[in-house]
């Protein structure tokens, strides 16, 4: 299976922008593949050094497990970085800029399941 994430949830709420990583790691597990897609305040996770400040209340950070994974394909929103200020040289190492046609990409899959946090 094919998991396409997309979050708009940031460092404002750290708990809310885990839960799609979270899951993002469980799919990993059973080895399933993922593209998490990080709009609005989420493309600020994806900057190097950011994820690990960030502690959520409750579940176990599972950030860098989900960036580092080789099953996992993590695009940030480039309007969204640009309007931010991010550069993509910014950004964690398998973090790259994307936008609506890569979503749009992935989500068209046959075997693509669309999840929205």
């Amino acid at each position: 299976m094919h998991y396409v994430i997309s979050t708009t949830w940031g460092p404002t709420d750290v708990t809310r922008a885990a839960l799609p990583f979270i899951f993002a790691a469980s799919a990993l597990q059973a080895e399933d593949t993922v593209m998490i897609m990080l709009f609005h305040d989420a493309v600020t996770i994806a900057i190097d050094g950011t994820h690990q400040k960030m502690i959520p209340f409750g579940p176990p950070s599972k950030f860098a497990e989900v960036f580092s994974n080789s099953n996992a394909k993590v695009l940030v929103c480039k309007p969204c970085a640009e309007a931010r200020t991010i550069r993509e040289d910014m950004l964690v190492k398998n973090a790259i800029f994307g936008g609506m046609d890569d979503l749009h990409q992935d989500v068209s899959r046959p075997d693509a399941k669309f999840i929205s946090f």
